[in-house]
């Protein structure tokens, strides 16, 4: 435990040390010059501080007050001659823990140093406990997103397996939907969240038939509507969960197919009833479905996918979206180039 004694007379602080010296596993240092001992207590955080009140340039109390803007918590002890109410409440509201007064006597000093390293003792000790517990919740939530990153990337993988349209689409849609959010000025937190929870939105798909999923021509009346079923079908397996990014991956799922005009589906959800994150996900899934090839079609040119859109600013998709999208073009370009379809999995991105 480091004791710091602060007297500006030498005997005063060569009688102290000697008492310190009875006390267990204390080491201590002395000042005469109660500036240069402020200095060295806001750089050592001491255990315990043992401060004369009549000192030149910077008293007891004037000390105690700087010491305290920084250490909440290190023990104060204050001796004085002065007996004068006023001066002790004054000491009492700056943060002195407790006085001696002038002569010392040996058996009270050592008494209530102790009993105050006692405490500082065990205030460290519960701080540390503190630090310790928060460090492993934090390990634990850790463990615990990882999980769920685990949870998505198993259900997007089996995704995979069945529909063309998944693979790298999901990722590469996800990381626009990001950059959309980011350009609209979401929060750090909310980009990762919709990161993680969009390659989700079709996982609905695990229950379309082959025959209609896998059809390389357009797709019958009847067919379509039964296609449709992978909205509310993707929103009834993830929306059992409490995670977070699966309760929202849930509502991205229900409702990126929805139109801004109200022509969607799977409820006719139309402007601001159909949540934020669906809204930006529509962007980022359109523009890269229609600028990937499949086996059913070829690939649009960006710039004809770029005209479309803009043309459907305000039917099918929310203006400010759009707007968000095309801010920093470059880096959607950028993405679409990384994650080109030539990557097989998306658990290898």
């Amino acid at each position: 435990m480091k004791v710091v004694i602060i007297d500006d007379v030498q005997m005063n602080v060569l009688l102290l040390q000697h008492l310190v010296r009875k006390l267990p596993d204390c080491e201590h240092i002395g000042f005469t010059d109660s500036v240069a001992a402020l200095a060295w207590c806001l750089d050592n955080d001491p255990d315990l501080v043992i401060v004369d009140y009549m000192m030149p340039e910077l008293d007891g109390i004037e000390l105690v007050r700087k010491f305290r803007v920084q250490y909440a918590d290190s023990p104060v002890l204050m001796v004085t001659a002065n007996h004068e109410a006023k001066i002790r409440h004054l000491a009492l509201e700056v943060g002195v823990t407790d006085f001696l007064n002038k002569p010392i006597d040996n058996i009270e000093f050592l008494a209530r140093a102790k009993n105050m390293l006692g405490l500082r003792s065990s205030h460290k000790k519960l701080s540390d406990r503190a630090a310790w517990l928060a460090e492993e919740v934090r390990l634990a939530m850790a463990k615990i997103v990882r999980q769920e990153h685990e949870t998505i990337f198993s259900l997007a993988k089996a995704a995979e397996y069945r529909d063309p349209e998944t693979g790298t689409h999901i990722i590469r849609m996800a990381h626009f939907s990001k950059h959309i959010a980011r350009m609209m000025g979401l929060p750090q937190d909310k980009q990762d969240l919709l990161l993680e929870a969009a390659p989700m939105h079709d996982i609905g798909k695990v229950g379309t038939p082959d025959a209609i999923l896998l059809k390389p021509g357009r797709l019958t009346p009847d067919e379509f509507a039964i296609m449709k079923q992978h909205t509310i079908i993707g929103y009834q397996v993830l929306s059992v969960c409490e995670s977070p990014r699966l309760q929202l991956a849930a509502e991205i799922a229900w409702t990126h197919h929805e139109k801004f005009d109200g022509s969607g589906y799977p409820r006719g959800l139309a402007g601001d009833a159909i949540p934020l994150f669906g809204r930006i996900v529509a962007v980022a899934d359109v523009f890269d479905a229609l600028t990937s090839a499949r086996p059913y079609k070829k690939a649009w040119a960006v710039e004809s996918t770029i005209q479309l859109i803009k043309e459907s600013s305000g039917t099918h998709f929310d203006p400010a979206c759009v707007v968000a999208f095309f801010q920093e073009f470059d880096e959607v370009l950028a993405i679409k180039a990384k994650f080109a379809d030539e990557s097989k999995s998306i658990l290898n991105i």
